[in-house]
């Protein structure tokens, strides 16, 4: 698991998975946003890194190299993380219904100074 932690910690991988999350695509199309900023070789570095994290699976066929996620390498990740939402999720409706007790209700017309007159 720290293996896809750190995968996912590179704002290009998670833009890569981002990519990949709407279906399939080669190696060549998941690189064109970076080429500007780096080179193909750096590309399929970050794409080995995702593969190797269990996020991704990469194939060949021919000269076309398709790529597509791999949806048990995040499910895995979804489970370790779902008591800490479960966790959150109370917090913030225990937040809430704090507020609702110590916040003022706002209601119409009262508790505003009425403009005068000139």
């Amino acid at each position: 698991m720290s293996q896809v932690f750190s995968a996912l910690a590179d704002p290009t991988r998670r833009a890569m998975i981002a990519r990949l999350s709407q279906g399939q695509a080669s190696v060549s199309d998941i690189a064109k946003p970076f080429l500007k900023e780096m080179s193909l070789p750096a590309v399929t570095k970050h794409l080995k890194v995702l593969e190797n994290a269990g996020l991704i699976t990469k194939t060949r066929d021919a000269q076309w190299r398709p790529c597509r996620l791999k949806a048990d390498g995040l499910k895995n990740i979804a489970d370790w993380m779902q008591p800490y939402r479960v966790f959150w999720e109370e917090s913030f409706d225990r937040l809430e219904k704090y507020l609702e007790t110590v916040t003022p209700k706002n209601k119409k017309g009262k508790g505003k100074k009425n403009a005068r007159k000139k």
